[in-house]
């Protein structure tokens, strides 16, 4: 107990001020390496590795699964869907490599694809596009390398070493339509000279031997010169188009050709057919998209919206077409919540990825990137939305763990949509992750630290006494403890144990 005066009493103002500084420091600069970590990656480093590394060594076990049960629309308990059942689609209006997004990367010198979303572009065309006998031929061979090549020059070159071997190699065209064509009309010259190889293989095929490659590359040509015509502002042209297409190959619902169709028709503000096409399109054994439901919303609003006023509805009541405008907004936004603050422009849009994932950010940006216009356009629509959307919040409160009209919201969306959007986009997260116990602690004890080094500072023969009476009544239990040893243990055995 004396040691422990004389030790405190040798502690000047100086070592007070030096050590709460050097805790404050330390402590801020956890902190900040803490925020970077979970805006980047969205969850606590130090919490992570806890669990991750500790807990094993500790004995301790997961307590949370990926395939645990959640409550379905019913009530009932249901399997979980895995990070792995967060399907990533293909953009059904994705843009043109080198007459789009290389242009952006011209005028910006930022890269609008990420690495993880072109190499799922390069699975897709080497899979749907090279040859479908045993036996690849040659220029199929070249292809096949060139849709792996990450530098888009080599993919360029093996395209056109692709030609060389043979001159009607419809794949070697698209990728030079894709990935060389520098303007829309330059790519859909390229897309017609693909088509008309292309239809002469098909129809030489289907003689000898069904080829689904054949057909994939046909449709993707068509898909694409539809696309040109809408982009040209051939808007009729474009629907004809999608239109047989879609009559042409009815079992290839999946490529999501009638959402091409449908961003067309709102153009031509042909909303009578919109509703046809939702009509069979938006059923309750489809899948669903952003399209269909906020496109369903967007008819329904539009029907009231340039009536609407929130401080009538609130005094009578909302009529019927109101609510059902409203329900249908909210039916929308429980299906992807993120698309509300690209429409009311609260969040600023890119260019949309080639590769989007339900119901995630990566699926709001594209939808929004297409249809903002459209919105604009209804009179009152974007003003029914600002009104209503947040509303669809109270209804499911625990969105993770049960739904209102569809299943829980995936939890996997935000590690997919960082994959597939570029590092300068702000991902959006739903819902919004509190911050996590260890930035808040670090965070108090930064200030704590901070404000004592201020007040030793300022106040030093002041602070010092209460640090002394801190630490004496810190240490009191310890002089306690090693008096009553004293007291019970021989003399002999604490010089013996100082000798050692």
């Amino acid at each position: 107990h004396d040691y422990t005066s004389v030790f405190l009493n040798t502690l000047t103002p100086k070592f007070y001020v030096a050590l709460t500084g050097t805790s404050s420091l330390i402590s801020g600069l956890i902190l900040i390496f803490e925020w970077w970590y979970f805006r980047k990656y969205g969850t606590s480093f130090i919490e992570q590795v806890s669990v991750s590394h500790l807990r094993p060594l500790l004995g301790g076990v997961e307590s949370s699964s990926t395939t645990g049960l959640f409550s379905s629309v019913n009530g009932e308990a249901e399997p979980r869907p895995s990070v792995s059942e967060c399907k990533v689609w293909r953009n059904p209006l994705n843009l043109f490599r080198g007459a789009e997004y290389n242009r952006y990367t011209w005028v910006t010198g930022k890269e609008p694809l990420t690495y993880y979303d072109m190499n799922l572009s390069a699975q897709d065309h080497q899979t749907f596009f090279t040859g479908d006998t045993q036996q690849l031929r040659p220029e199929d061979a070249v292809m096949q390398k060139a849709w792996r090549e990450r530098n888009p020059q080599a993919r360029i070159r093996a395209a056109y070493q692709a030609i060389e071997i043979n001159h009607e190699c419809a794949a070697a065209y698209v990728l030079l339509a894709e990935e060389e064509a520098t303007t829309i009309t330059e790519a859909e010259r390229l897309f017609k000279k693909a088509l008309t190889i292309g239809k002469e293989g098909f129809a030489y095929t289907v003689v000898l031997i069904y080829s689904g490659k054949d057909m994939n590359l046909l449709v993707y040509i068509k898909r694409r010169l539809a696309m040109c015509a809408r982009k040209l502002g051939r808007i009729k042209e474009a629907v004809k188009m999608m239109r047989d297409l879609m009559k042409e190959f009815p079992l290839l619902g999946m490529l999501n050709i009638h959402e091409n169709l449908l961003e067309a028709l709102l153009e031509l503000q042909a909303y009578a057919d919109v509703q046809a096409v939702l009509a069979k399109y938006d059923d309750i054994s489809l899948p669903k998209s952003a399209t269909i439901c906020y496109t369903s919303a967007l008819l329904k609003a539009r029907a009231v919206s340039d009536k609407f006023s929130p401080e009538a509805a609130s005094r009578r009541g909302l009529s019927t077409a109101e609510m059902n405008a409203v329900e249908a907004i909210h039916r929308a936004v429980e299906f992807n919540p993120h698309v509300p603050k690209y429409l009311l422009e609260m969040k600023s849009l890119i260019l949309p990825p080639e590769h989007i994932l339900k119901r995630g950010d990566s699926e709001a940006v594209a939808y929004a990137f297409f249809h903002l216009q459209h919105w604009k356009r209804a009179e009152g629509a974007l003003n029914l939305l600002h009104c209503t959307w947040e509303g669809t919040f109270r209804i499911i409160p625990y969105p993770l763990e049960k739904g209102h009209l569809f299943y829980p919201y995936p939890g996997c969306t935000e590690t997919a949509d960082r994959e597939l959007l570029p590092s300068f986009h702000e991902v959006s997260v739903y819902p919004k992750k509190e911050l996590p116990f260890f930035i808040l602690f670090t965070a108090g004890l930064c200030s704590f630290t901070a404000m004592l080094a201020m007040l030793t500072h300022q106040f030093p023969e002041l602070m010092g006494v209460f640090a002394k009476a801190f630490f004496s009544t810190l240490f009191a239990p310890l002089g306690f403890f090693a008096d009553k040893m004293e007291s019970f243990m021989p003399s002999s055995f604490w010089h013996q144990l100082t000798q050692i």
